[in-house]
């Protein structure tokens, strides 16, 4: 966060309203819109709203255009009218990690979420809810599971037909979608269809809505949880991958938390930090591979399963990891023994970041024996035997058993 400009009193007000304009703000809130100096808006709002002759400003820029401009009057009164809950996936909380709370005069309306639950009777807690607004629509896979509930902010119509193709092809077309147009306002209507149907018609629909599915899965539909361990096959991958067993022990031994940043060194076909980036709200992942054909897989299993936001980087360890911002836990999943690998990480690892390490050949196992005498942690080895046919039987056929190494920067020993 930046620091205090020293204003006395806010100086940037933001304040939530409704698709009926002016009607929708309380008393205390039409009394800050009145007298408002400066108004920024979306197109839409402006065109409800008469602002007199005031100075407006149509907000038809992205969203970093938004903040420069009003950045570039810090200090001087500004009013941003913004659709719902400024504070929810909305440019209140972006413009809060610019400026200093007490600069900001915040007035919520309530939010799409809310409207959206209380026509359709869901109870808010019991429902996933997330930003499809420009944001990729890719994050809506990790949240499909059978029977769940989810309300998403959208960019507009084309958003639930994206949305839609999803649920289809992961075996979920039969989920019923609830497109929400022009909540509180005038031209409001709810439409309700199938996945599939929306998919195969592409019927037209406003682009001022908010999505609500209750999720259906058809027989045959693969199970996806959020807790790590995702089947091998939910992955595209050239063999090079970090087994479904070890993977959720590895994963378990990192321990994703909100927001928190993982690098995946030597990263394949990206799991570790996919399923990093599934397991807890708001994690975030940098996949170093120097393969390119690793790095297109890692890129399509990321939006395949929800991850759209792995931030994939060519090269290989030390010299890729160069510049990139201080993680929270690493896994070094390749290239252990390399020289300066582990110095390199070690050193950029946030205190109390977590590290894990795997090695499947015995020059890899000798390094992290010896890391481990000089720095502590745990060391476990595992080997997983499957059931695989044998004839008309079935037997067990081991894989390669895995050391892996874990250990918390800054603990004693």
């Amino acid at each position: 966060m930046a620091s205090s400009s020293g204003t006395k009193a806010p100086w940037l007000t933001i304040i939530g309203i409704g698709d009926n304009g002016l009607d929708s703000l309380t008393p205390a809130a039409r009394t800050l819109f009145d007298a408002a100096e400066t108004i920024i808006a979306p197109e839409r709002v402006l065109v409800r709203t008469d602002c007199g002759t005031r100075e407006t400003i149509a907000w038809t820029f992205g969203i970093k255009e938004t903040i420069a401009l009003v950045m570039a009057r810090r200090g001087t009164p500004v009013t941003i009218l913004a659709t719902g809950d400024p504070m929810f996936f909305g440019v209140g909380a972006t413009l809060m990690r610019q400026v200093e709370a007490s600069e900001m005069r915040v007035v919520p309306a309530p939010s799409a979420f809310s409207l959206a639950a209380a026509r359709l009777g869901w109870a808010l807690q019991d429902v996933a809810m997330i930003s499809l607004h420009g944001r990729s629509v890719h994050g809506l896979a990790s949240h499909v599971q059978p029977g769940a509930r989810i309300i998403a902010l959208t960019s507009g119509g084309q958003t639930v037909i994206e949305a839609a193709q999803i649920l289809s092809a992961r075996g979920y077309g039969r989920s019923e979608m609830h497109v929400l147009e022009h909540m509180g306002g005038p031209d409001e209507r709810l439409r309700v269809m199938r996945a599939d149907r929306i998919a195969a018609e592409k019927p037209p629909l406003a682009d001022f809505n908010t999505l609500a599915i209750a999720c259906e899965a058809q027989p045959g539909a693969v199970l996806l949880p959020s807790v790590p361990g995702l089947p091998d096959d939910a992955f595209e991958h050239d063999g090079q991958l970090t087994k479904r067993e070890v993977r959720a022990v590895t994963l378990a031994r990192l321990g994703p938390v909100p927001g928190g940043l993982l690098w995946d060194v030597g990263a394949g076909c990206g799991s570790i930090g996919i399923e990093w980036i599934r397991a807890a709200r708001g994690a975030r992942a940098i996949a170093i591979e120097a393969s390119e054909a690793r790095r297109t897989m890692a890129a399509h299993n990321a939006m395949t399963l929800g991850a759209p936001g792995l931030d994939i980087v060519a090269g290989t360890a030390p010299d890729a990891l160069a510049d990139l911002k201080a993680p929270d836990a690493v896994f070094i999943g390749g290239g252990i023994s390399n020289e300066g690998v582990f110095e390199t990480c070690w050193e950029a690892l946030r205190p109390h970041g977590r590290m894990a390490a795997n090695a499947v050949t015995v020059e890899g196992e000798a390094r992290l024996f010896a890391l481990q005498s000089v720095h502590g942690g745990d060391l476990i080895r595992m080997q997983v035997s499957r059931a695989e046919p044998v004839g008309r039987y079935l037997g067990w056929k081991p894989m390669m058993p895995v050391t892996i190494w874990s250990v918390t920067k800054g603990l004693d020993r």
